[in-house]
């Protein structure tokens, strides 16, 4: 196929999730206004957002009430008072995580949940209101070349782009990571998340509660909590398992036979609410090793930002909020106003960010080992949760953050 004339761009986003939404209203804000646009290319024909619910602690709710978004975060999303642990198997709760106002007070921001969509279409929403973003949809990456002088980018429907910088947003099978990084695809960790919504007048009692519960049992572990304004429950459940032979995309439905089956012996509450559930989504959990440096993060005049770069399990809520940190970050980098040396902007932008997005992937991976805990691991967990308490469960290193560049 023949290519047009490139567009010439300030900058391109490649990718229109959570990502590569925060980063254009980041950069769509901070960099000095030209002629030519600064351009996001979503592959699919439409935004949209599928999936469920995300936990957003502070760090990620400071980002966006310093995007001027939190009246438009509160018309959406839920603030859970506490997070309550909980055993799979007897019921018994074994730890407490004061949320609600002591989050607010100890880290200057709040503890939200909100389905994705809403955060999704928030984040749109925003991006449309400011004017500064020229989105194009059906535009998925065909190739992209970066030279000295900047980068040009061909898609599959023959449309080419030029710019001075390349921001790689495309998710977990990131093509510009493919082309760029070559380093293979994401690997399926054993690990199976079953997710559903459930309106919270249709749960039991007992888990009609403005918190967030974990429920922690061998293989396997349980999350709900409120989301849209505390009108619908998202309930999360991760059990160990064989990719199904039909899961050929990341989202797939999935059948509560299949899912109370690999609960087994968990206790009463927890699979009364499971039957509420009217519809399961089945996602094969992916993901890459932790970090290792800030060439992961940006090599020349291109950077990976979100799951391109760092996919998290999660076990942590992490992985919208270190996306919409990775935009955070690159915004304060550009803040002096002046035009950009791409180069050195990445490159700054990549040293602060690749050890934060590292340590938060390995807790992560570390907290599934945990939570999953079987044996005298499983004894020493419960223990420790008992003797600690809140000093166990909470995270301050984490929602202080994001860190300044």
């Amino acid at each position: 196929m023949d290519h047009a004339d490139p567009t010439l761009c300030r900058a391109l986003v490649v990718g229109g999730g959570m990502a590569g939404l925060a980063t254009a209203l980041a950069l769509g804000r901070t960099l000095p206004r030209g002629q030519v646009p600064l351009v996001l290319l979503e592959q699919s024909e439409a935004f949209s957002e599928v999936g469920a619910g995300l936990q957003l602690g502070p760090n990620a709710t400071r980002v966006l009430h310093g995007w001027g978004l939190e009246s438009a975060l509160r018309a959406c999303a839920a603030y859970p008072e506490a997070l309550s642990v909980r055993d799979a198997l007897s019921g018994a709760e074994r730890g407490r995580l004061r949320l609600g106002e002591r989050a607010r007070l100890q880290y200057g921001a709040p503890y939200a949940t909100v389905h994705r969509a809403d955060l999704h279409r928030l984040l749109l929403e925003a991006v449309r209101a400011d004017g500064e973003v020229d989105t194009r949809l059906a535009q998925r990456l065909q190739s992209y070349q970066d030279r000295a002088e900047g980068v040009t980018l061909h898609t599959e429907a023959g449309a080419a782009f030029q710019a001075p910088v390349l921001l790689g947003c495309d998710g977990l099978w990131s093509r510009v990571r493919a082309q760029g990084w070559g380093d293979g695809p994401p690997r399926f960790s054993g690990h199976l998340a079953y997710r559903g919504l459930v309106r919270m007048d249709e749960v039991p009692a007992s888990a009609r509660r403005n918190e967030v519960t974990a429920w922690l049992g061998p293989r396997l572990h349980a999350v709900h909590y409120p989301v849209r304004g505390g009108e619908w429950l998202n309930v999360v459940v991760v059990v160990h398992g064989d990719l199904p032979p039909q899961a050929h995309a990341w989202d797939n439905a999935a059948h509560r036979t299949d899912l109370r089956r690999a609960l087994g012996a968990t206790c009463a509450g927890l699979l009364e609410l499971i039957d509420r559930v009217p519809e399961w989504r089945l996602w094969p959990l992916y993901g890459r090793e932790p970090m290792t440096g800030a060439d992961q993060h940006a090599r020349g005049r291109v950077a990976l930002l979100g799951d391109a770069a760092h996919p998290m399990r999660p076990y942590l809520a992490q992985g919208a909020a270190m996306a919409l940190e990775d935009a955070w970050t690159l915004q304060a980098c550009l803040n002096d106003g002046a035009a950009p040396d791409w180069p050195v902007v990445l490159q700054r932008w990549a040293e602060v960010r690749w050890p934060r997005n590292a340590w938060v992937q390995a807790r992560s991976r570390r907290n599934g080992t945990v939570f999953h805990a079987r044996g005298p691991l499983r004894l020493g967990r419960d223990a420790a949760m008992r003797l600690l308490g809140e000093r166990l469960l909470d995270v301050p290193r984490l929602y202080l953050g994001p860190p300044p560049p």
